[in-house]
């Protein structure tokens, strides 16, 4: 059974930096493409980014291509999302996802594993 675990949420100001991290265990870590995912009140479920399973692809959504940063480390089962100039639209619940198939370049929201969320509030 795969099981994600999110960390590193909180309250921070804008312009401020966060570390998510998510720890993943029930299955061979490096062999699947892990990713971010927020959710708003009152709004859906959205991609943030996007690593592969070899680390060698990364993918982000507009708004945060420049000062979120996806990265892995398969050693510890982790993935990390390092947020910079946080801004208040980034308020969110932050969610980690598994691609359920092996060997993914990127995670689809209708085809992954969840963690329980880490909530993440940006003042202005």
């Amino acid at each position: 059974q795969v099981q994600l675990v999110e960390s590193g949420g909180g309250l921070v100001q804008a312009g401020d930096s966060l570390r998510l991290s998510c720890a993943a265990s029930g299955r061979t870590f490096s062999r699947y493409a892990m990713g971010w995912f927020r959710q708003a009140p009152g709004k859906e479920r959205e991609f943030v980014a996007a690593i592969s399973w070899s680390g060698s692809n990364t993918y982000y959504e507009d708004s945060v291509k420049g000062r979120f940063t996806i990265s892995r480390d398969n050693s510890k089962n982790t993935v990390y999302l390092q947020m910079n100039s946080l801004k208040p639209e980034d308020t969110a619940v932050y969610f980690c996802a598994a691609a359920r198939g092996g060997y993914s370049l990127t995670v689809r929201k209708d085809d992954a594993y969840w963690g329980q969320g880490t909530q993440v509030i940006v003042s202005s």
